[in-house]
């Protein structure tokens, strides 16, 4: 009864085969289970133990090996990431002296070149010492007209370098404050670090790294607030070692490593540097030293894999320690106050640097800066004038 129909059939062209819609869920939920085990076995931060899945509740072992080789792999991660930050500013470096260019701006987005510098001094400050950088600023550094022309016929930048406040809103009262200051005088260097307590050798660092990419130099020099600077001196200490890469300048000292926990210097890593009684490693006092381009980028391509000691000049110091680096003892570098600076600069060798060992820096710098000034600067008020 229905078979003309059926014969009909053949002449309409059969649908093409068809995986099952089940079939491909089942396949894609697979695909997506077995693609969330192989991440979390290779990447993923392994659970913790309240999660307590099957497997790592019948081997607790396991947790720790998979938190061992994470940390293993970050650790990896970040040396390829400072290697390659290393071999990517040498590769800049030798290309654009190749070419006669200053090496900071081989890669710059502007595609233009900096003039090379001589040297950018760093003054370490905080919010709560203005007094003492209106004292700088009213004696050995120059001011207005005088400080850019520093920079543009010296090749001299001189900037006070402070990071941010606990609160960086710009309404914060200290903001608001360092804000204006720099207005007015525009010799100020802020650094994306928080102010804080045992934080400077990693101000330090921030100081190279932010100056580094601003300025091309051949030369970075840090100071503290609390010390009165011979620029002219220090120029001419400098240039004598202008042509070497790779140069370490400071007064160079050593002293023992301090393991008592009361006292102000104390070590919380003594242990390193051996039995009880031994001394530290050379490295410069921490009021003024200075290194050369070379070194200065590979502590700022280095900074987060470099070990901060308790003390900024120690680390500083063990941050080159085990590198091809030629340390210059200049005791210019660490003259103290009247009369010894005096006495010195009277007899022709002016200080470049002076200050009070027994306060590591000018007792009381906010009275006494100008006396030292006055009294330990190698010639007079006009032939300061002129030289600028």
């Amino acid at each position: 009864m229905f078979a003309p129909a059926a014969a009909a059939r053949p002449h309409k062209q059969a649908p093409p085969a068809r995986v099952p819609t089940r079939l491909v869920a089942a396949l894609c939920t697979a695909c997506f289970f077995l693609g969330v085990c192989v991440v979390n076995r290779y990447w993923a931060v392994p659970e913790l133990p309240d999660c307590r899945t099957k497997v790592n509740s019948d081997n607790p072992g396991a947790v720790m090996n998979q938190v061992s080789q994470t940390r293993e792999v970050i650790i990896a991660l970040d040396r390829t990431i400072s290697e390659i930050e290393m071999r990517l500013a040498a590769a800049r470096t030798m290309q654009a002296r190749s070419q006669g260019l200053s090496p900071s701006d081989s890669g710059s987005d502007q595609g233009s070149t900096r003039a090379r510098l001589f040297f950018v001094m760093g003054i370490v400050t905080t919010f709560a010492n203005r007094k003492r950088r209106d004292s700088i600023r009213q004696t050995w550094l120059p001011q207005g007209q005088h400080l850019q022309r520093l920079e543009k016929e010296k090749g001299v930048v001189i900037r006070f370098v402070i990071g941010r406040s606990a609160n960086p809103s710009p309404d914060s009262e200290v903001e608001r404050a360092i804000a204006a200051e720099d207005k007015e005088y525009n010799d100020i260097l802020r650094l994306d670090h928080v102010e804080r307590n045992g934080s400077l050798p990693l101000k330090i660092q921030m100081f190279l790294s932010t100056a580094l990419s601003i300025w091309d130099a051949d030369f970075y020099v840090k100071v503290d607030d609390d010390v009165h600077v011979n620029i002219g001196i220090t120029r001419s200490i400098l240039a004598r070692h202008r042509s070497k890469p790779r140069v370490y300048i400071g007064c160079m000292k050593s002293g023992p490593v301090v393991d008592k926990n009361e006292s102000k210097y104390y070590e919380p890593d003594h242990w390193k540097f051996g039995t009880e009684g031994n001394n530290y490693f050379r490295h410069a006092t921490r009021q003024l030293y200075a290194v050369t381009r070379d070194l200065a980028t590979y502590i700022s391509a280095n900074r987060h894999i470099l070990h901060k000691y308790s003390n900024e000049d120690v680390s500083f110091g063990s941050w080159l320690i085990g590198l091809d680096v030629e340390h210059v003892d200049e005791r210019s570098l660490c003259c103290g106050t009247p009369p010894d600076c005096e006495w010195k600069a009277q007899a022709g060798n002016p200080c470049a640097a002076s200050f009070d060992w027994n306060c590591t820096g000018i007792c009381n710098p906010v009275e006494r800066m100008e006396e030292v000034h006055r009294r330990c600067w190698e010639g007079h008020v006009a032939d300061l004038q002129a030289q600028f």
